[in-house]
Formats: C-alpha cells, structure tokens, sequence
C-alpha cells in the first residue's frame, strides 16, 4: 500500500519533467570572451549567465517560446524555440558590441585629435613584427613617415631628414648617438616598449609646447606600475625582460626594463658573408614615489651598451641586364670595432598646487661616449657573365672588365655632454588652460675625426676629385699620393641655450559646433663656442597656432586647420662641414609650415571606421643641404639652400575584421631644393608615393591563433651617388622599396584563457609565433658601391643590397 502511495505522489512529477526540454549554451563576445550579467527573458521569466558565460533554463514542448538575450553592452538578440518532444536545445549566441560603446571611445578622443595627434595603441606596438619591432616600427606604416632601411629605427617625415625629429619620454628630450653610419650598428632604440602607457605622435603643425624641430613629434609616456609584473620576451634576435611593481601602499612604483639585440641573423641573410658579433644591450628605469598629495618625484635613467664587432669577408652581386650581365667579387680584409656607450639620467618634481595648477621641474643629463675604429681594405674584380645558354661556362665570369682595390680607415672619437633643467607650468580656468615653460641646456662636445680613403684603380692611385690633371703617363706625375678622401679635425665645442613658450587653449562651441584653437609662441637663444674662433650668438621666434571644428552634423567629421613659422637651431651635427670643420656661424633652419586636415568616424559593416585625409605645404629658408650615406647625415654647414615641400597623406583605420585593429595608409609627397641659386632638384628625401598595410586577423573558430601582416611600399629615393659627386650632376633615383613581413602566434594563456593547472598556471599571458621577415625575399637596396671599368672608364653603381628573408620564433610571457 506504501509503495502505491509513493508512485501515486511521484506521477505528476515525472509527467511535468516529461513535457519541459532544456535550453543551454554559453554567451560570448565576438573574441570568444564569455560574458556575465546577460539578461535571458521568456514566457514572463527569466536568468541570467554566470562568470563562464554559461546559462540554462526549460521550455514546454509542444510550443513555441520566444527568448530574448540582452546586455548593457551588447546588442540584443531575439531566438525561438518549438520543442516537439523532450530534448536539449545549445544555443551559444557572440554578441556584437553596441555602436553607442564605441562612440563613446571617439568622443573621449576628440581632443587629441584636434590638436593633430595620432594616438597609437600600446598593444599594436607590442604585437606588431618587423626587422626592428617597437614604436618606430609602426610609425613607418603611416602615412607620411618613411624609411628605406629595415636595420634602422630612424624615420623620415613629410620630407625631413633623421635629424628634424622631436622624441620625448615623460616630457624629456631623448638623444641618438652621433656616429652611427649604417642601420646595423643601431642596435636598439631608446624607447623600450614593454614600459609603455601612451603613444602619441605628430607628423606636423605641432603646439609651441613641443620644441624647436622642423618635421614630427613622438610623445611617449612610461606607465607606473601598480602591481607585480614579470615580462619576459625571448627570440633568435635576442630577448627583454621588464620587471614592475609598487611598494609603501602604493606610494612608491618601480619599472625596470633591460634588453638584449643580436642582428646577426639578419646580417647574414646579406651578400656580403661576414664576422659579425654585435652586443646591443640597454637597461632603463623609471621611478616614481608620491611624497604626498601634491608632490610626486620621478626619476627616468637609462644605459646603452652598443659594441659593433664587423670582419667582412667576401661579397658576390650580379647585376646588369639579360643580355648583358656583370658580377662583382670582391674579397676583404681588416675589420670594424665600433663602440657606442650612452647614460642618462633625469629627476622631476611634480607638484600640484590645487585642481587647476601643476607645476613640473626636471634636471637631466645625457653623456654618450663613441669610438669607431675600422681599417677595411678591399680588392674586386668586375667580369662579364657567360649569358649563352647553351655554353659549358654558362653563369661563370669569362672576362674581367676591372680590376682595383681600396683601402677605408677611420679613428673617430667623440664625448657629448649635454645637461639641461626646466620648468612647464599648466594653469586650467575652465575651458580655457595656459601652458609655459622655460629650459636652460648646456652642451660640451669633443671630436676627433681621422678618416681617409685610398682607392687603387689598374694598379694607379686613384686622386682625390677636382686634382690637377697631368697626361700620364707620358708626362710623368711627380707630386704626393692623396688619399682619395681624407677628413682630419679635432673639435671641442660650447653651446648654451635658453628656450621658452607659452600657449593659450581653449575648447567652447559655436552656436551647436565644438571648436578647439591653440595659439603660442617659442622663442630660442644659443651661444656657440669654440677654442679657436669668436662665439656666435643667435636668437629664433616660433609662432603657431591650430584650429578645429566638429559641426553638428549627423556625419562624424571634424576640420583642422594648423601650422606656423617653425625654426630649428642647428645641433652639432649640424655645425659640422664637410671637412670636419665647425662653423659657429649656421643658422637655424627656418619653415612656414600649414596643415590642413578632415577626420570621418563612420559605422560599415556594424564596425567602426575613420578616414584621415591630410594637405601640407612647407616653405623653407635658410636651409642646411645635406646628403645621406646610409643612415649618416653630412651637412653643408652654410644655409645657403632653400627648399619646398607639399603632399596628401590620406589613412583608412578600422575593423576590416572584428575586434581587430588595422589600417591602409597611402602617401604623396614632392620635396625640391635651390642650392645657392643652380635651380630646384630634388631632396634626398623626395620619396613621392608611399602605401602602407598593417593588418591583423585571427582564426574565427581559433581566436587564439592570430596573424600579423605588415607590407610597406616606397618609391625610390635620390641617392646612390659616390660621395664626392655633384648632386646638380647626379640625379638618379634608388629602386623602390618593397617590403612585406608576417607573423602568426598562438595565445596559451592570457586574461581570457586562465589555466588552474600544469605549468600554464603560472603566467598572466604566454604565447608563442613565427616571424617571417621580407616574405618575398626582395633584394631593397639604399646605397651603391662604385668600381671602375678598366675599358670605357665608366662607373658602375652596384646596389648593397639589404636583407633577405628570415625566419624567427618568439616566445612571449608575463607572469
């Protein structure tokens, strides 16, 4: 009778589980991230899902019931089901992120974008391959910024030079080494990635709060930890590892990077088979302690040890044409040790007088001490290649058309110091802010440059151009053998400069349009010093001034117009002719620079997308020429150039595929110069087309395995010429560079892909890739070596060819 009882009782129970089936399913974003908090609404009930994403509830059969999946964040979704009989229905919607999200984001970024300032993500930067992968790296995907040498971190912008870039970490000035001459003895650049919070950067028209440069502006700024961190990067180029955290109840934040190059893999990829042992080793620190509400001091100290060991050993290039195909070997001895030791060191003070006044002070102090010592001789055949296919000696060298050697030696010490203090003030009423700032900087150089080449052509000595020409050899030369080129001077060097600006802003509307403009003034005084010769005392004026406006319109759009009269008072570099020799007497480099812009924020594809479009005129005076021998600059020294340069940089940012970041830059630009009255030719930098890809994916049903694909086109720079050549004479241009590298990784644990298990639990963020540089294996040239022809006496301009393709792995964790 009990059990009776029970299955009587139990009945109604079974038969409702037998009329109900089950919905389940776990909610993401469009990363494959699951999402919490998602409201799951049907027949007047509902859920919600868990920290998993994960979710479950039941239906009656036999109808159809309609559910709603809605979130704050995420546009809502609207499923039926009809269950015909007892079954489990998974249903795992991704959830697209809501426009009004994003256009939250553009809104916050108005401002930098008004003032003309590129705001690139730290990510990017981070994940982003190339031959020298940084923040430079990305910067030569832009539009605008070029650079036709994948070993340098140097870049030119809208026709400037190496030279005519403003870098800033935390506000501080940041400096190269002088000497440096080709893009393999670089080694690393000063900005250390892994230490990063913001990037922004100007490609011109820049605020008088920025210094006295021609061309761009990169404005870093180092994160302060808040928490412990371990990164650690490791390749076959050679690795990093940033360490963070914070002590005294947060009071006292600590961030320290060391890092460690090897170029030699890329080196060998090259035609030229060498011994090559290079160190690159750098360690920064970046300190910051609160004292208390109002005071905080930060100090930012770096080391750089570049040691550059090169003994080239033979070379072997071919070039020419099908029907007539040359081929140079040429075999060396000797060798180059180079040594690059730079310190700096700064400490500010940042002390906050109340909500609307803060007032920064900084003392720094920059000391690179540079040796490069090298005696290089080098003896090359030049032959004619069998092109008859159908020869026994086809592809081999039948004929020698010259024979010759020469002989390259330099002993080339310099010790720069350069001490610097100053104050910026910023006061805030409201919508308008006032900014001002003065800088006292004193710098001490001294150089000795002892450099000279012999050049042997037929086995006669090669004299140097513009000799006095004797009929040899009937007439017999009796004077000294020169060196074909020979550069002896020993220089010691003061110079002391004041600086200073003050800006207005102010952000307001006009009727129902916002408007920014700024408007400032630099003023700049230097003194040059020497042992041998009268100072020299010079004095500059910058005004400059922007505009922008976003109108109301239903269009996302905004107009910038900027620009003024900029004026860059020479460096060392800058001081020094040809012959080695000082000239207090060079002016500064003077520019009427104005930038007209437009910015479009448009949804395709339920994505966000921005068109940047931009016209620049500069007109110059004054100017230095200069030529370009690899990554060194040689300048005139005398301003007796003026120069012009225009162009459209035009740039296409956006999700081409969900969740991820990329854009396709395109660039024209034409740049000339009248040297002393000869008539306009073009600069070495006129680089007329530049078209630049930065893409990223990731496998939809793999979101962890990600690809990188960076493609860089540029159009063939004036160059190439022999050293002592006349550019008037001279006017040929280098091939275009060609360049693509791609990369995948694979995550294997991050933020969204914890492990509480095996060895992946001990990391933050873990992941694996492959790097293939110069997939194509295009042979970019930026220079050219010049041998004779023992027949016509013509020369030959043979390429030194750049890298080749090369393969590399990386392993990436945090812990």
């Amino acid at each position: 009778m009990l059990n009776k009882l029970i299955i009587l009782l139990l009945f109604p129970c079974v038969l409702f589980a037998q009329r109900t089936a089950t919905v389940k399913g776990i909610i993401t974003d469009a990363y494959n991230n699951p999402i919490e908090g998602v409201a799951i609404s049907y027949l007047n009930e509902g859920t919600t899902t868990n920290a998993s994403g994960f979710y479950e509830f039941r239906i009656p059969i036999r109808k159809t019931v309609t559910v709603t999946y809605s979130h704050v964040s995420f546009k809502k979704v609207v499923k039926k089901f009809t269950a015909r009989g007892v079954k489990t229905f998974t249903f795992s919607p991704k959830l697209k992120a809501l426009n009004e999200k994003l256009n939250e984001v553009v809104v916050k970024n108005k401002n930098k974008e008004a003032q003309g300032i590129t705001t690139i993500k730290v990510k990017k930067v981070q994940t982003l391959l190339g031959a020298n992968a940084g923040v430079e790296n990305v910067l030569m995907t832009l539009p605008g910024v070029s650079n036709n040498n994948e070993l340098s971190t140097q870049y030119n912008v809208r026709g400037g030079n190496f030279d005519e870039n403003l870098v800033y970490v935390n506000g501080i000035e940041v400096y190269r080494p002088f000497l440096i001459r080709s893009g393999q003895q670089e080694g690393l650049s000063f900005i250390n990635t892994h230490m990063i919070q913001n990037i922004n950067f100007s490609a011109g028209g820049f605020q008088a709060k920025y210094g006295d440069k021609l061309s761009s502006v990169l404005d870093i700024t180092y994160r302060k930890p808040t928490e412990f961190g371990l990164q650690v990067d490791l390749s076959m180029l050679g690795g990093s590892a940033t360490f963070e955290d914070s002590y005294y109840n947060d009071r006292l934040s600590v961030l320290v990077g060391l890092r460690y190059r090897d170029n030699s893999l890329f080196v060998n990829s090259k035609q030229t088979e060498v011994n090559f042992r290079p160190q690159f080793t750098d360690v920064q620190s970046f300190l910051s302690y609160r004292l208390n509400d109002k005071l905080q001091l930060n100090f930012l100290g770096n080391f750089s040890l570049n040691e550059y060991n090169y003994q080239p050993l033979t070379r072997r290039t071919r070039f020419g044409t099908l029907a007539n195909p040359l081929e140079l070997i040429v075999f060396y001895r000797g060798q180059e040790q180079d040594q690059f030791k730079t310190l700096f060191g700064a400490l500010s003070a940042d002390y906050q007088v109340n909500e609307d006044i803060k007032i920064t002070t900084t003392v720094s102090s920059f000391n690179t001490q540079e040796e490069e010592y090298f005696d290089i001789a080098a003896a090359y055949n030049l032959g004619e290649v069998d092109s008859n296919i159908g020869s026994e000696n086809f592809g081999e060298v039948q004929f020698s058309q010259g024979i010759g050697s020469q002989i390259n030696h330099a002993r080339n010490d310099l010790d720069a110091l350069i001490n610097s203090v100053q104050v910026r003030a910023t006061i805030k009423d409201g919508q308008n802010e006032w900014r001002a700032g003065i800088k006292l900087q004193t710098e001490n150089i001294k150089d000795r440059i002892n450099e000279w080449e012999v050049i042997d052509s037929l086995g006669f000595n090669v004299r140097p151009p513009h000799h006095s020409i004797n009929d040899q050899p009937y007439q017999p030369f009796t004077g000294p053998i020169e060196p074909f080129q020979n550069v002896k001077a020993q220089n010691t060097i003061d110079i002391t400069r004041l600086s200073g600006f003050t800006q207005f802003s102010r952000q307001t509307h006009w009727g129902d349009h916002k408007i920014w403009f700024n408007a400032g003034v630099r003023a700049h005084f230097w003194r040059v010093k020497t042992a041998l010769q009268a100072s020299k005392s010079h004095v500059t004026f910058s005004p400059r001034a922007q505009f922008a406006i976003k109108p109301d319109w239903e269009s996302d759009m905004m107009f910038r117009i900027s620009g003024g009269w900029y004026a860059q008072p020479p460096f060392y570099k800058e001081l020094r002719g040809y012959d080695g020799t000082i000239k207090p007497e060079v002016q500064a480099q003077e520019a009427i620079h104005i930038v007209g812009a437009n910015e479009y924020s448009f949804v395709l594809w339920d994505r966000p997308f921005k068109l940047i479009s931009e016209l620049y005129y500069k007109n110059l005076s004054q100017v230095n020429a200069y030529s370009v021998d690899n990554v060194r600059i040689r300048y005139r020294a005398d301003n007796l150039a003026k120069a012009y340069a225009y162009g459209l940089d035009i740039r296409l940012n956006g999700e081409f595929v969900p969740g991820s970041d990329s854009w396709v830059s395109f660039g024209y630009l034409k740049t000339e110069e009248n040297i002393n009255g000869q008539g306009y030719i073009a600069r070495p930098t006129d680089q007329r087309l530049k078209f630049g890809v930065l893409f990223q994916d990731y496998v939809p049903n793999l979101p962890d395995l990600k690809a990188y694909l960076n493609i860089v086109y540029n159009t063939g720079l004036p160059g190439g010429a022999p050293a002592y050549s006349d550019v008037y004479q001279f006017q040929s241009r280098l091939n275009d560079y060609k360049r693509a590298d791609i990369g995948v990784s694979y995550v294997l644990a991050d933020a969204n892909k914890k492990s509480t298990a095996g060895f992946l639990q001990h990391f933050k963020e873990l992941t694996i890739g492959l790097e293939l540089f110069n997939v194509f294996d295009i042979r970019n040239a930026n220079t050219n070596t010049w041998v004779r022809d023992a027949y016509s006496k013509r020369q030959y301009g043979i390429p030194n060819y750049m890298t080749g393709r090369v393969l590399n792995a990386t392993v990436k964790m945090k812990l």
